[in-house]
């Protein structure tokens, strides 16, 4: 039986360009494709270039590319996978300073928090609001999401090239 297929984007946003082919290698590693992506350079980060990878694969290529990349402390990224007929949406953010943080996304892009970890928020912070919204903003991921959106925004109108997992 074959694994469901997906697909989604690796979103490099910002790398030093020597470290360039290198992300290309890991990419194509993961996707069993050579790839060679369109770097533009970063005006939020002078000196650094992004890019973007659309991609198709199996369910689970995703955590998988993140893996893959998730190695050179320059690299800021983030890597999407769309919904498959096995597995819910997710999201993985890196930033040098952060490390790793995943998350599942629904199907308007929304960042889900299951029903144990928000029970056990609310239990391990009762009576402290402030702690409270502190460790949902950790489990929505804020941090990331406050220190990517300027490298986000700096890459509008960039070009995208599509990645097909052979097999």
């Amino acid at each position: 039986m074959s694994a469901a297929m997906t697909r989604g984007v690796v979103f490099v946003h910002s790398a030093p360009p020597a470290l360039c082919p290198h992300v290309e290698w890991a990419a194509g590693g993961v996707l069993d494709v050579r790839v060679s992506a369109d770097w533009t350079d970063q005006p939020a980060e002078p000196g650094t270039v992004r890019t973007e990878l659309s991609w198709q694969g199996p369910a689970g290529t995703g955590a998988r590319l993140t893996s893959a990349l998730r190695g050179w402390a320059k690299l800021r990224f983030e890597v999407t996978e769309e919904p498959s007929a096995s597995s819910d949406g997710a999201r993985w953010s890196h930033t040098p300073r952060l490390g790793v943080h995943h998350a599942v996304v629904g199907i308007h892009g929304d960042v889900l928090v299951g029903e144990d970890r928000l029970r056990a928020l609310a239990r391990a912070n009762a009576g402290d609001a402030s702690a409270l919204l502190a460790e949902l903003d950790t489990a929505l991921g804020a941090a990331w999401d406050d220190e990517l959106e300027p490298f986000r925004y700096a890459g509008d109108g960039a070009p995208v090239r599509w990645l097909h997992r052979v097999g």
